[in-house]
């Protein structure tokens, strides 16, 4: 039974994870960047073999974390529509939950564009 508690822990989940997200997205920003200097200034081809792996490992969790996000968002969507059944849609938990759910969607239509 979806309760306003659930739909609280739901709605934090999804933002965490929105979070981690763009802090990976972030990561393989810069380690893209090092990477580049490294090539840039002839580093040494062991430390600059361990700087791609690092950059690699990085590119890696994106997808991951996508896929932790489409399944928390699936989630937080049923617990809306069972609160929606019960008649106990209202309130700023519900709001911003709805509000969650929005931003997530958004997030993923402009990444597929």
């Amino acid at each position: 039974m979806a309760t306003i508690r659930n739909l609280k822990i739901k709605t934090a989940s999804c933002k965490r994870i929105v979070k981690e997200l763009h802090s990976y997205e972030k990561e393989v920003e810069r380690e893209a960047a090092k990477t580049a200097d490294m090539k840039e200034k002839g580093a040494d081809t062991y430390d600059l073999k361990q700087q791609e792996n690092v950059l690699a490992e990085s590119r890696m969790m994106i997808p991951d974390c996508r896929k932790r996000l489409e399944s928390s968002l699936a989630d937080l969507k049923g617990i809306l529509a069972e609160l929606e059944e019960a008649k106990q849609k209202e309130g700023p938990e519900v709001t911003e939950a709805e509000s969650t759910v929005a931003d997530v969607e958004k997030l993923f239509e402009t990444s597929e564009s």
